[in-house]
């Protein structure tokens, strides 16, 4: 087992002492990255990329070599498992993720079966692995999974949708069908960030992008009450070290309370959510990461560098806050100005950990 050279962002997660606030990005792989838009275009489309576990390594250091960042995660899509359980996922330029198949009916959930990561997704598995090597203890590698809600709505939409329709009429007419299709994902979700930890994952991260997108009652019911039973089910101890389990819901701090009471050790905050007022709200129960808006990256290094502070500022002094933006870095981004605001977390926070 190497030895981890820089180990803050594990230990900001269990929320124990720290040099200055450890930074990464979601999406820091990506578009907004010259040299990753000349190893897509290399490996000729997105999926080709996300498959070959070598190319996916790459991509996955590239921003390290350019930006002192505190963890890397594994290139990959959360729609991985869908595609696994034969969904046929593909992609169209400009209108992103598809499903050649799509799941509308009792039958359809019927036939699905859980996944086997190492025989249904190899490529995954190995990338981890790969990446883990290359990595030689430089920073942690970050594993993740799209949460089961979030999941199921491209598997029932067939992809992207901006009202849920198809989904949100199972849920309500069909409340035993969803919960059976949420059912068999969440057990998925569970094998798979197993596999991911065991191949040298040494965080995992629950993307619950859209549950965000349901009411009150249906969050706890059909999104949360799922990411409960992935946190349940995973390794929470791998190598000597204690596995940090981040859960992320887009929209959702209305319900960082109950996110926090299913044993997660993070809770990720989207920007409309005041970091300050989440550390009050849930203690010392879980570590905090987040959660600068994406959009404040077109704007000057000094905005950008005041928009840190005051974040900083709002969490204050102490451990348990892991900087990150509040949704994944956009496509047009300066790579410039992402490296002045992940130099202005480490030069700003130093004074809260004196």
């Amino acid at each position: 087992m190497t030895e981890l050279k820089n180990d803050r962002f594990l230990r900001a997660l269990l929320k124990q002492p720290v040099d200055v606030t450890p930074v990464w990005m979601m999406r820091q792989a990506g578009r907004y990255l010259p040299e990753y838009r000349a190893t897509r275009s290399l490996a000729g489309d997105f999926m080709a990329l996300c498959t070959n576990p070598e190319l996916a390594c790459e991509v996955t250091l590239q921003p390290l070599e350019r930006y002192p960042l505190d963890a890397a995660i594994l290139f990959s899509d959360i729609l991985t498992i869908p595609d696994a359980m034969g969904l046929g996922l593909y992609f169209e330029t400009g209108e992103g993720p598809k499903f050649k198949k799509v799941i509308r009916t009792e039958a359809d959930v019927n036939a699905l079966k859980v996944i086997n990561p190492e025989q249904d997704l190899p490529y995954v598995v190995n990338a981890v692995k790969t990446i883990r090597r290359e990595l030689n203890g430089r920073v942690p590698l970050i594993g993740f999974s799209g949460s089961p809600w979030t999941l199921a709505t491209y598997m029932i939409e067939g992809g992207s949708s901006r009202d849920f329709r198809r989904a949100k009429e199972m849920l309500y007419n069909q409340p035993q069908v969803m919960h059976q299709l949420l059912d068999v994902l969440a057990e998925s979700v569970i094998v798979y960030l197993n596999a991911q930890i065991q191949a040298g994952a040494q965080a995992v991260q629950i993307f619950d992008t859209w549950g965000g997108a349901l009411s009150h009652a249906a969050y706890q019911e059909f999104s949360l009450n799922y990411m409960q039973k992935i946190v349940s089910g995973l390794i929470r101890e791998h190598e000597g070290r204690q596995v940090p389990v981040i859960l992320f819901t887009k929209g959702g701090g209305q319900w960082l309370e109950a996110m926090a009471a299913t044993g997660a050790t993070a809770l990720g905050l989207d920007w409309t959510t005041d970091i300050g007022a989440a550390r009050a709200r849930v203690g010392n129960k879980v570590a905090l990461q987040g959660n600068m808006d994406p959009s404040i990256l077109y704007a000057s290094p000094e905005r950008i560098r005041a928009e840190v502070g005051s974040i900083l500022a709002s969490f204050g002094a102490g451990s348990g806050h892991v900087f990150n933006l509040g949704h994944g870095i956009t496509p047009e981004v300066d790579p410039a100005h992402a490296g002045a605001f992940i130099n202005a977390v480490h030069d700003l926070s130093a004074s809260y950990h004196a």
